[in-house]
């Protein structure tokens, strides 16, 4: 009732309203896109699938934040925001029409790679810009309940985004022309994103500095230099580097699982248990699209009980955290995982595996959470902008690094006991030390365990 209440106050600023619209058709593309790219790398017929090919994908969809993330503001605080919101979405337009006709052109996948690689790097700014312009369109009193409902809302718009991916690819999987669709689809939303954009001022966005911004190549090395000063106030600051080590090794069993899943739903469980659809023929044909049929669904139950789990950390977080305070409720997470993965997933059965990707959703984001606390807690004002863009680049490259793992560990129906025993000897390392660190560092267990769920996180 509260978020409800906060929601329609936001609501009565027109300039917010309009860029909430914005946000939701932008970042309801950003899911379609997604899936799209799933899909096509993942479960087309056509591809000859392989966990390469996913860390590709995964390296297509992440390494743009990575890279760019900490200099887009360089460039927003240049350009006016509101354009940067319009010809952001109107290129990611066609870049996504440009992606939809090379689909339908069967290219090497590379050059798909590459027009995807586009797309998701203009997101970067377009989501920045999005965070930048709320100070223009919500007074100061509004600006936290504004900052922590906006970015909820967009999480919400692009899982929504993904399920209609999911709707539109599930009952035609018949290869490159459903592929394509979907990418036409996102493509649609982001020329809605455009011109929703049209009804904000050119000028409302900002920036509204007179001042003459410094010359480019000045404020990319003040990036630069204050990203080496954030990593220097890390190595300063012991419990804010712990938490974030931690968070990188549960990240990357994360993103091994992951990848792992995307193969078992592919291969291991297309056509009933084992079935790994056809390549030739006719019935060779039906058997791939009854394998992608198979496949796309069961990923989408897999992606919808992690939610449910990454949901199920946020309300538990906050108070169990206050009992056994940050870096206790890390350990917990982590001994969870640690226990309850290996007899979920070395089975590989579809049941037992969609259990794992809840645990392994609640542990995830459950640390997450907390590491993002004790990051606040622990790190001056003054660095904590730049050690949270090291915090970004490290959550996205742990899971494209773990991708490249596990494309070298899985064979190609996905089932790996010895990724699974990584895995968890990962899990059991990060509780070992979690417990040593807040047994050693008991001093700091109550200033660590004043958690909250109201700080919007990202899985």
């Amino acid at each position: 009732m509260a978020v409800v209440r906060d929601l329609r106050v936001l609501l009565r600023f027109s300039g917010f309203r309009r860029l909430l619209a914005v946000r939701l058709l932008s970042q309801s593309a950003d899911g379609v896109f997604q899936v799209a790219l799933a899909a096509y790398v993942v479960f087309s017929p056509e591809q000859q699938t392989s966990p390469a090919a996913i860390a590709s994908a995964m390296a297509v969809l992440l390494l743009p934040y990575s890279l760019l993330g900490p200099f887009a503001g360089v460039l927003l605080d240049r350009w006016r925001r509101r354009q940067v919101l319009l010809y952001g979405n109107l290129l990611r337009a066609v870049l996504a029409v440009v992606t939809a006709v090379l689909v339908l052109a069967s290219v090497p996948l590379w050059l798909f790679y590459l027009a995807a690689l586009t797309v998701t790097a203009v997101n970067r700014f377009v989501l920045a810009g999005l965070s930048a312009s709320l100070p223009h369109v919500v007074d100061g009193e509004r600006l936290v309940i504004a900052n922590s409902l906006s970015p909820t809302a967009g999480t919400l718009a692009a899982t929504a985004g993904g399920g209609l991916a999911f709707l539109v690819r599930i009952p035609a999987p018949d290869g490159a022309g459903s592929d394509a669709a979907v990418v036409f689809l996102g493509a649609c939303l982001y020329l809605l994103g455009a011109l929703a954009s049209l009804r904000i001022g050119p000028a409302l966005l900002g920036p509204d500095s007179a001042a003459p911004p410094p010359r480019l190549a000045t404020a990319v090395t003040e990036v630069v230099h204050g990203l080496a000063a954030g990593l220097r106030h890390l190595g300063q600051r012991r419990r804010a580097a712990r938490s974030l080590a931690s968070m990188g090794v549960l990240r990357f069993c994360y993103g091994a699982l992951t990848v792992m899943v995307l193969m078992l739903c592919r291969h291991a469980w297309g056509v009933g248990d084992g079935g790994t659809g056809g390549t030739g023929g006719t019935s060779g044909g039906k058997a791939g699209a009854g394998a992608a049929l198979g496949g796309m669904t069961l990923l989408g139950l897999a992606v919808a009980v992690s939610g449910a789990g990454f949901f199920a950390a946020a309300v538990l977080t906050p108070w169990a955290a206050r009992h056994t305070g940050g870096f206790g409720w890390i350990a917990v997470c982590s001994t969870g995982a640690a226990l309850l993965v290996p007899p979920l997933v070395l089975p590989f059965s579809p049941v037992p595996v969609l259990c794992a990707a809840f645990v392994v959703g609640a542990a995830t984001q459950g640390s997450k959470i907390a590491t993002d606390t004790i990051v606040q807690s622990a790190v001056d004002d003054d660095y904590r902008g730049r050690v949270f863009s090291l915090y970004d680049m490290l959550f996205n490259i742990a899971f494209v690094g773990a991708a490249g793992v596990a494309a070298l560990m899985l064979p190609p129906d996905g089932r790996s006991a010895a990724l699974v025993t990584t895995v968890t000897v990962l899990y059991a390392v990060v509780a070992v030390a979690m417990f040593h660190v807040k047994h050693g560092d008991g001093h700091h267990a109550g200033q660590d365990g004043a958690i909250s769920s109201g700080r919007p996180t990202t899985a």
